[in-house]
């Protein structure tokens, strides 16, 4: 992927990693299109960075999402990279009586179906793009599961083995795709402590060096890997799988 010079749509780009790759990405000289759900915050980044251009879409409306591709790009027809990084994490108590049901199915439907549906949607247009990326949002929990976070961490898990089959089907294309798979950082996607927990990486650490490995081209094997979310990554190749399952189970 390079750079600068391309047009990106960044999903779930109103808050947290994404607003903050969103900005850093415009600060490279490229056009940047935010998609989010809520209005004030699209609003907010459309008064703070001029340039930035800001549509709302809920990534759960499948409905939605079939007319947003269709006019994000008319809109922008030279779009060549979408950041698929939408996303919401709960927990989940199994030990309830009674599950909230709500949780895993809203959580399949926001960061699978909502995800799968609008790269679908969006893959015909950016192989007709002389170069294009997709690039999609999973965590280090793909690899290690969250045991107060099973269906979050599922989820991801689930995105990381799509991308990797999607990938082959892909080779001979011009589309590039990439995982993008952070540690625990400092947002509040799990809730306001998040981003203020001195466990979690800083974002803008975390942007920093993201932004450094696309400049670089530092990537193996399409993942888009920062230092501190490789122990996790490798984990199970290590050794130390165990070992940090039980150090996630006591957060």
């Amino acid at each position: 992927m390079n750079i600068s010079g391309n047009t990106i749509l960044v999903t779930g780009g109103t808050s947290g990693i994404g607003r903050a790759l969103a900005v850093a990405l415009h600060e490279k000289g490229n056009t940047v299109i935010v998609a989010g759900r809520r209005e004030s915050l699209l609003q907010e980044i459309r008064d703070t960075y001029p340039g930035m251009h800001a549509v709302q879409v809920d990534m759960a409306n499948l409905q939605a999402l079939d007319a947003f591709a269709k006019q994000v790009t008319k809109d922008f027809p030279q779009l060549n990279v979408l950041i698929n990084n939408a996303g919401i994490a709960k927990h989940e108590d199994y030990k309830a009586d009674t599950v909230d049901l709500d949780i895993p199915t809203s959580t399949i439907q926001t960061n699978i179906t909502g995800v799968v549906h609008l790269s679908a949607l969006l893959l015909p247009h950016l192989r007709a793009q002389q170069q294009s990326t997709l690039m999609v949002t999973t965590s280090g929990l793909a690899f290690v599961p969250y045991p107060k976070g099973p269906i979050y961490g599922a989820t991801k898990a689930f995105l990381h083995s799509w991308l990797e089959a999607i990938r082959v089907q892909l080779r001979g294309t011009n589309v590039e795709v990439l995982e993008l798979a952070p540690p625990y950082v400092q947002t509040e996607l799990g809730g306001p402590h998040q981003a203020n927990d001195p466990r979690a990486m800083p974002l803008d650490e975390y942007t920093r060096e993201v932004v450094e490995i696309l400049e670089n081209n530092t990537i193996d094997k399409g993942e888009v890997l920062v230092e501190r979310v490789k122990p996790m990554r490798f984990a199970e190749r290590e050794g130390r799988y165990d070992q940090v399952l039980e150090m996630l189970a006591n957060m």
